[in-house]
């Protein structure tokens, strides 16, 4: 293995969670019987540049050509990219006679909103299912891979995009040089990009392993990334860090003659190196914080089948299925998830086999514990889930500790820490 950033082979270990399906690869219950294939999930940091990686053992293809993801199932997501869309138009100045493209766009979640402002746009997303349904809400949509090639084409036909959006893409290529440079093709050159994208430092002082999926090939700080842009010629002039997915950032890059990076930026890479990410011994931590919440949710979960309590699921997101594998837990700890995504309704979770429902099934059984799995949506959620505690239903949220909440308490706050 050659880190995809430097080609340096010095790479070092930091967790290995064993071998897990792909994290989006839902099973219909003809398969059942059927064997999986399942991939090594071994995270590790390049000594020389410091990009967090795992191996590429699938690729894009086999994941996002037909994918269960859309990110409009999520209100708070969608108020989230209404509130970036407000933000740019001002900052950048964007009118009718801009352009903006973003790629991996999902189901024109965003777009619809710079649709709505009357500027001229086109999402990139790869899979036909989600594409189609954002071309279905008015988004115009190429269902594609970006590759430097169609970047050219985009460009051409389009012209030089005065916004390029990547979130949460940034993590998803295995061809990190050659993504950057599409992303550079597309940018005007006096363009900004702007990428979201999770942040190493709470991944790793939070032990945020479920983060860690097949489909994410790499992992961020704001050093590695500012490394992977400056590949293409591309400038970190400003970031945001933000709460979404446990902790992200939102990087805006610039091409190097018009970059002018401000104070946060140095301010934030002085943290990196304040909290040990600038070294690779800094990444040490994260194998003991994941054997900690494995050892403490599996704790709760068998001391909570002793008890006779009946036990589910919200939510059936990549990150639960890494954190159900790991764990080892399946329908005996764990009867059923629930999502909002009707997709996803009647399947089962990869590996664990776990019955996926519709969310009014926790209503019609009125369990005692429902386990959050997406817990970075943890105010959502709880406000979604307050009517459980009519019935003396409680949930928990498994990540960064595994934590018991009143859905009665004012605010949502925890009421219980499950002691180590």
């Amino acid at each position: 293995m050659r880190c995809r950033l430097c080609d340096s082979v010095r790479l070092s270990s930091v967790v290995d969670l064993g071998a897990t399906p792909p994290c989006e690869k839902f099973l219909a219950a003809d398969e059942l019987d059927l064997p999986e294939q399942t991939y090594p999930l071994h995270l590790r940091v390049c000594e020389d540049c410091l990009l967090l990686q795992i191996p590429a053992l699938i690729t894009p293809e086999d994941t996002f050509t037909e994918y269960a993801y859309f990110s409009s199932y999520s209100d708070s997501w969608v108020r989230h990219a209404a509130t970036f869309v407000d933000e740019a138009v001002t900052r950048l100045g964007l009118t009718a006679d801009s352009f903006v493209a973003e790629v991996a766009s999902n189901d024109g979640y965003l777009l619809r909103h710079v649709v709505e402002a009357g500027i001229p746009c086109l999402g990139i997303e790869p899979s036909v299912n989600v594409g189609a349904a954002a071309r279905e809400a008015g988004v115009p949509t190429v269902t594609a891979f970006l590759d430097e090639t169609l970047a050219r084409r985009i460009r051409a036909e389009h012209g030089p995009a005065d916004l390029v959006v990547a979130n949460n893409v940034y993590a998803h290529i295995p061809d990190l040089r050659g993504f950057t440079r599409a992303l550079r093709t597309l940018v005007a050159e006096d363009g900004w990009l702007s990428i979201e994208v999770h942040h190493a430092l709470p991944l790793v002082r939070h032990g945020q392993f479920d983060t860690i999926y097949h489909e994410h090939f790499q992992y961020y700080t704001l050093l590695s990334a500012q490394r992977a842009l400056a590949s293409a010629g591309l400038t970190v002039a400003d970031v945001t860090e933000l709460p979404t997915h446990g902790g992200s950032l939102r990087i805006w890059a610039r091409p190097d003659s018009v970059a002018v990076p401000t104070e946060r930026v140095a301010a934030l890479l002085e943290r990196e190196a304040a909290e040990g990410l600038h070294e690779v011994a800094g990444y040490a931590a994260l194998r003991t914080r994941a054997e900690t919440v494995r050892q403490d949710l599996l704790r709760y979960l068998l001391a909570q089948r002793e008890a006779g309590r009946r036990v589910v699921g919200y939510g059936a997101p990549g990150k639960g299925n890494t954190l159900l594998n790991y764990c080892g837990i399946r329908p005996d700890l764990l009867e059923y998830t629930v999502d909002r995504n009707p997709y996803k309704h009647g399947r089962y979770t990869p590996g664990t086999r776990i019955p996926i429902h519709s969310p009014e099934r926790i209503d019609a059984d009125r369990p005692d514990v429902v386990v959050v799995l997406p817990w970075n949506l943890e105010s959502e959620i709880t406000a979604q889930l307050r009517h459980i505690g009519a019935w003396g239903g409680q949930l928990v949220y498994p990540m960064p500790t595994v934590r018991v909440v009143d859905p009665n308490a004012v605010g949502s706050e925890a009421v219980e820490v499950v002691p180590a």
